[in-house]
Parts: structure tokens; sequence; C-alpha cells
């Protein structure tokens, strides 16, 4: 019964077929956010792109200025004093082989991975566990690197990744129901700056073709994407 009056009270306050500024859409979206939990609050982007071709892929990191809002574990494949150095940078979980047998036993209690390039050749052997989830460490994200410290601090405060899906969408946080309005439009603006500037040689057309906002169990609000001033 609840969850049908919450899909009446959503169904009265947005109209599906409207496309709402970015500020109307983001106040919206908080006051629709009426869970018992704080809510995060999501944005994904469909993009003139087809990421089945590797010209027009979409990918890259952003430190969204507002943070998450999410407490971030951070793993780090690491040896000796580069293992004390994530250790003193705040890393949750560092090891090598050790670390190796529990995240090939399933144990993967952490949301983004950190690697030392000499540890690459240990951390391979796991593509097919940490690739499907988008914890594979690389290089152009910055998550392959000998500065560590940097590496753990930027993750825990606000770093994101970001990767366009075979539909050409890309789904982002930009924090939680409890953030301020002009704090969450910080991080919409942030991202969104991110993913035009990373609009790949291939992609011919319009590039951002949809946007939506939402909360974890709210419904998806359209957004007017020439309400973005990103509108290409």
């Amino acid at each position: 019964m609840a969850t049908t009056k919450k899909a009446k009270a959503f169904a009265a306050a947005v109209d599906r077929e409207k496309l709402y500024g970015v500020d109307e859409a983001l106040t919206m979206v908080k006051d629709l956010a009426t869970a018992k939990f704080d809510e995060t609050i999501e944005v994904s982007f469909n993009l003139g792109v087809d990421p089945r071709h590797a010209d027009q892929m979409v990918r890259g990191v952003v430190t969204l200025p507002k943070g998450t809002g999410k407490d971030v574990r951070v793993a780090v494949f690491a040896r000796g004093a580069k293992a004390e150095e994530a250790t003193k940078a705040g890393a949750d979980v560092v090891g090598a082989e050790d670390l190796l047998e529990a995240v090939q036993g399933g144990n993967i209690d952490f949301d983004r991975c950190i690697a030392t390039p000499d540890m690459m050749g240990l951390v391979g052997r796991l593509g097919k566990v940490l690739g499907p989830k988008g914890l594979m460490p690389n290089p152009k994200l910055g998550t392959v690197t000998m500065n560590v410290t940097d590496a753990v601090k930027a993750a825990k405060g606000g770093q994101v990744e970001y990767r366009v899906e075979k539909a050409g969408i890309i789904h982002g946080i930009l924090g939680k129901a409890s953030f301020a309005q002009d704090d969450l439009r910080a991080n919409f603006d942030a991202l969104l700056d991110a993913v035009v500037k990373a609009k790949p040689t291939g992609a011919k057309g319009k590039y951002l073709l949809k946007v939506a906002v939402s909360s974890s169990m709210g419904t998806g609000i359209k957004v007017d994407p020439a309400s973005t001033g990103k509108s290409i």
C-alpha cells in the first residue's frame, strides 16, 4: 500500500512529459526523496555515441566538489613502503597476494581499487572479477600509480569514475538528498563538464541527447538539456 501511495505521489508531482530546468529538477528530486534513509541522488546522461566503437567510448574520472556523501572504501595493491603509505593515506584494505586471494574468494569489500605499477602482473589475474564491476585499476584513470597517497585521498574525497554503457548512457552520483540544492548543482555541473570534455572524436551529431535525475527510491525527472548550458 505504501508503495502505491508513493507512486501516486510521484505521478501527481512529476509531469513525465515535461522537461524541467536543472535547478527545478534538483529541488523536486530532493523534495520527493522521502524514504527513511538519506537517499542517493543520481543523474543519467544519454549521449549520442555508440560505445561499441572504440572511437566513441566515453570514460574518465572527475572530482565532485561537494563530495559524494558516501563513505568510499578503497583497496590498494602494494608492497613494502608503498603499502605503508597507502595505509597512512587512509586506505581501507591494503595487500598483495593476500588481497588477491581474498578477491578471488569473492570478498570484494571496497568501492575503488588502486595499484602500484609493479603490482599489475598480479592484479591482471583479477580482470574477469574486477573488470565487470568497474574496479580494475587503470593508468588512464589514475588508479595505477606510484603516487598512492594522492590516489587514495582523491578516491576518498569525492573522485568518481564514469563510463558510458552499451545504450550510450552514463549513470552518475550527485550526492545525498540531505545535500543543499546548490551543492547538488555544483556536482551536476562538474560531472557534466567532464563528460562534455570527454566527447570522443568519433561522435557525430548531437552529443547530449537526454538528461534525467532521480533518487534511490524515486522516479526519474527529465531535465531539459538546453538548461544545462551544454546542449551540444
